[in-house]
């Protein structure tokens, strides 16, 4: 994607990606002894083109990832200046093949009794009942409950209002859609979508109405969705994807990091420019 950037209007061409993705990476066919030399080749397409691009810019990108440190020599080898630097953390849990259960012993003792109680005191009051749409049979309804929550909680609206509903209706169409919906007193009081795709559940969007937060909706509704790639889809990872929120360490057990790579053109003035300004 080209686009102009700062005052200085750089010339950059930017990774495809937006406010909404969580990981990028070259869409590579090769095998990975051939990858260096793919990648080199690019490199040096990106740096042979003209006009000349003031800068090049990927991320997020699997910083553990062999593609990384590849991407970065190719992209010095063709001259350009290079800085690297860190995007967010991303919290996950290898599953290991294990049921709920045996998943909730190992979580701490805070999260179990606070789950337990909240629960128990819920489904005695019989004000609750949780949903899980998977596919297209209700799915308006349920696109207009989640965004009922959404609007009512303490998230941000959304930049791009379209693009959540209509990624539901393509995961919904995939198969891939796990959209967990919390009622109380017949009112949606938590939402939350996941994705499920080739053995990971993705927690790609989490939001509760605040006048509810007594009743823990939102940890309710987390446990029951837990339960439902654990036990019914038997996913092999659990992925928050982005994001250092401190309630994630109780879900999950291992944390990695997403970066991205700045790349400067020197031969550019407006590259040089911003070599100095960085380096300096």
């Amino acid at each position: 994607v080209a686009r102009p950037q700062g005052p200085l209007g750089m010339r950059t061409l930017s990774a495809l990606g937006n406010y909404y993705t969580c990981l990028f990476a070259p869409h590579l066919t090769a095998q990975a002894v051939e990858m260096p030399q793919t990648l080199d080749a690019l490199a040096q397409a990106i740096a042979a083109e003209r006009p000349r691009w003031d800068a090049v810019e990927f991320q997020p990108l699997d910083l553990q990832s062999c593609i990384f440190p590849a991407l970065v020599q190719s992209l010095k080898s063709a001259g350009f200046v290079v800085q690297t630097f860190f995007c967010f953390g991303s919290w996950y849990l290898p599953v290991n093949g294990r049921t709920f259960t045996q998943y909730l012993e190992s979580r701490p003792s805070a999260l179990r009794n606070t789950l337990n109680r909240k629960r128990r005191k819920l489904e005695k009051s019989g004000r609750a009942r949780i949903e899980i749409v998977t596919s297209e049979d209700g799915l308006e309804i349920a696109i207009e409950a989640y965004a009922r929550v959404y609007l009512a909680s303490w998230k941000q609206p959304e930049p791009y209002p379209d693009f959540i509903p209509g990624l539901i209706r393509a995961c919904a169409r995939m198969g891939t859609l796990r959209l967990g919906i919390l009622h109380i007193d017949g009112e949606p009081a938590a939402a939350q979508l996941w994705i499920v795709h080739n053995g990971s559940a993705l927690i790609y969007k989490i939001a509760y109405e605040e006048r509810f937060a007594e009743l823990s909706p939102g940890t309710i509704l987390t446990a029951t969705l837990m339960q439902h790639v654990l036990d019914v889809d038997k996913v092999d990872e659990v992925d928050y994807l982005s994001g250092d929120d401190s309630y994630k360490k109780d879900w999950m057990s291992h944390r990695r990091e997403r970066w991205g790579i700045l790349a400067l053109n020197p031969a550019t003035i407006r590259g040089a420019l911003a070599i100095a300004r960085h380096l300096g």
